[in-house]
């Protein structure tokens, strides 16, 4: 490698590593120019797991200083930080992440806010009726929509514990879709996917993960712990969901962006 190939690569890895050090620092990557938002978690160590002990994990494997170009190894399971849960992950012979197509990840979204009702109830799910009300005060929900529950949940994605809602006997409590609303929206609706600001779509009571059975047996995909939320407008925005297309994937992580 010559001299000036790998200035070229330092300065770039340098580069791309100061700007990582930022969205780090930011808990939820705040809005870029011309209406967009990003709804994405950086991916770390720290962010919480649906179980202890699947947590990224990293570590430095080049340096500028030693090697030229600054490089890390990640060590990860498909399902933490902001991610997608393709139709394989809960239905056998469903769709792996490289399946999903281009078309599919870019869609009108709609937020159903449930926010008030989760700091009071920790189970609370999303139900038909609260679908029935959003379209009274909004409008006919879009077929092929991307719908999104906004729950508040992101205040405590700094503490694990608080983020999974564990309890003194190990159960997870935090918001989630309803099964009803769940095909309620596929029948009517024809969705395309959902997309949660908690660890799944299902709430966390659930044990037997029902709404992702019949999400994904419907070849529909979820996006679990998406940031900022609360700055999408209820409806008129367009989501794209930047998977990476983990060969065989049963979903993976995503840069989720908006645009408002």
């Amino acid at each position: 490698m010559c001299t000036q190939t790998l200035s070229r690569r330092a300065a770039l890895f340098g580069g791309a590593a100061a700007v990582a050090s930022v969205a780090v620092a930011t808990p939820a990557a705040a809005s870029g120019r011309r209406g967009l938002l990003d709804l994405t978690y950086p991916l770390g160590p720290a962010f919480p797991a649906f179980s202890p002990g699947e947590e990224a994990a990293l570590r430095t494997v080049a340096t500028i200083a030693d090697d030229g170009y600054y490089m890390q190894e990640w060590t990860t399971v498909e399902h933490i930080g902001t991610h997608v849960d393709a139709p394989v992950h809960f239905t056998a012979g469903g769709r792996t992440a490289p399946e999903l197509r281009p078309d599919e990840l870019i869609r009108p979204a709609v937020v159903v806010d449930i926010a008030r009702r989760a700091r009071h109830d920790a189970d609370t799910v999303v139900t038909v009726d609260d679908l029935r009300a959003y379209e009274r005060r909004y409008g006919r929900i879009p077929d092929g929509a991307a719908v999104l529950m906004y729950s508040g949940w992101g205040a405590k994605a700094g503490d694990p514990n608080a983020y999974r809602g564990t309890d003194a006997q190990g159960t997870l409590h935090f918001p989630g879709f309803g099964l009803d609303a769940c095909e309620w929206l596929l029948r009517h609706r024809r969705i395309r996917s959902l997309g949660v600001d908690t660890l799944s779509i299902d709430p966390g009571v659930s044990e037997s993960f029902e709404t992702h059975l019949a999400l994904t047996g419907a070849d529909r995909y979820g996006v679990e712990n998406l940031a900022n939320l609360d700055r999408l407008p209820p409806s008129g925005a367009t989501v794209f969901v930047g998977l990476i297309p983990y060969e065989e994937g049963s979903g993976g992580q995503a840069r989720v962006i908006a645009m408002r």
